[in-house]
């Protein structure tokens, strides 16, 4: 049965559903984080007028969860509201909110064009991408690090993964920002009624621009991404117009911001813990892989995604029961001091390290795992290896988001001899 301490009287998960919540210091969240794992089983969170939802706040209620597809179900959304049915039918459903023979199939179409060829070609692309970017900082200082290196590198690779013609960059990476930049983010009234179209405008339009690229490439298929999809042969199918646009808007919104806001936390790090940053450098290859690893765990870049209950289940002495609501709390399992001996520490020789960066496992699990790694280790390889070394200046300006941890800008300097 339901715990009534956790629905009545002192109620532990109210400061979740607080609308300042998201903007406090993140010492501040992460605190309120660990007074939840201390309860008994899974916290109820008020949302308005509404049911709330359930908050899985520990490691292992997150793996649970993720692994048990039947019960806990992706449908109808992840995110915070979920997507209205017009979006759906508009836009298309993106992979991350299907459950099932749907995702299976989309899943499958998915990876069987990520050939070894393709990724093989990607990788040694991700190389040449960092060194360029870094050479273009030392030759023209700029200050400021998102827009300079951590978004450059994730967007510029994913547009050459996928076949982007260059002159649809610059528009694809201000679209990009128009559909992501309010996600989670508490607004006043007149912005939350004038920016959820200025964000879906965005994304039709940049729906509609890979369409016309998937149309082309239907026609004279090249050795791309698009190609690849498009001209798929997996039982019978391949990517239509409107799921090929889901998700390269997947990959655009998620692939480009996850992999920037890890990059950006990084270098925050590294810089506050000039042990780590020096154990690290003292060899590189020896260290790369635990630090990146780290980094991912320390700054947990999807804070959290939602789950609708599809068959009654049994968790910590709660029931769950269909139609219930639970968020899986990647931020907070990350911590779980269960899992992470002084979880708060940055420590990239940490092992081991099962961090839920990448999803709790289960069919969801992050495509782009695999290639985020690779990105963030070849750029961090130039950033730190390069005569002149750079470090963050000041705090990061993080969007105060409670979907991902969203960092708008951070200054940088460069550390000279």
């Amino acid at each position: 049965m339901t715990l009534p301490a956790q629905r009545h009287g002192t109620d532990p998960g109210r400061e979740l559903a607080e609308p300042g919540f998201w903007q406090q210091p993140p010492a501040h969240r992460l605190a309120a984080f660990a007074r939840l794992r201390a309860a008994d089983g899974p916290v109820h969170v008020p949302e308005g007028s509404g049911p709330g939802h359930w908050a899985l706040v520990r490691h292992a209620q997150v793996q649970e969860a993720s692994r048990l597809p039947k019960v806990f179900a992706s449908a109808p959304g992840v995110t915070t509201p979920e997507p209205a049915r017009w979006v759906r039918a508009l836009f298309g459903d993106s992979m991350v909110n299907l459950d099932g023979p749907d995702h299976a199939q989309l899943r499958k179409i998915v990876q069987r064009a990520f050939t070894p060829r393709l990724l093989a070609a990607a990788e040694a692309d991700i190389h040449a991408v960092a060194a360029r970017i870094v050479d273009d900082v030392l030759a023209e200082e700029p200050d400021e690090f998102v827009s300079a290196v951590a978004s450059r590198l994730p967007l510029e690779v994913i547009c050459n993964m996928m076949g982007i013609p260059e002159h649809y960059r610059a528009e694809i990476a201000d679209r990009v920002n128009h559909a992501s930049e309010n996600i989670g983010v508490e607004r006043g009234l007149a912005s939350r009624l004038r920016m959820p179209g200025r964000g879906l405008r965005a994304l039709a339009r940049m729906q509609r621009m890979v369409a016309g690229i998937g149309r082309e490439r239907r026609k004279n298929p090249t050795d791309d991404l698009i190609s690849a999809l498009v001209c798929a042969n997996v039982d019978g199918q391949a990517l239509g117009a409107r799921q090929l646009g889901a998700f390269f808007s997947l990959l655009m919104v998620a692939g480009v911001e996850t992999t920037r806001n890890a990059i950006t936390h990084g270098l925050t790090l590294l810089t506050d813990h000039p042990d780590q940053r020096d154990l690290l450098l003292s060899d590189f290859e020896a260290y790369a892989d635990g630090a990146v690893d780290e980094m991912i765990r320390h700054s947990t870049p999807i804070i959290q995604f939602r789950r609708t209950v599809a068959a009654e289940h049994t968790m910590g002495g709660h029931v769950f029961r269909p139609g219930d609501k639970v968020v899986l709390y990647y931020a907070s399992a990350n911590r779980d001091e269960a899992v992470f001996p002084e979880p708060d520490d940055f420590v990239i020789t940490r092992s081991p390290n099962p961090h839920l960066g990448f999803g709790g496992g289960g069919p969801h699990f992050c495509l782009g795992a695999h290639l985020a790694r690779v990105e963030m280790k070849a750029l961090f390889r130039e950033l730190l290896t390069r005569p002149v070394g750079l470090r963050a200046v000041g705090l990061p300006d993080l969007a105060g988001s409670n979907f991902d941890n969203r960092v708008r800008s951070l200054k940088f300097a460069f550390e000279r001899p």
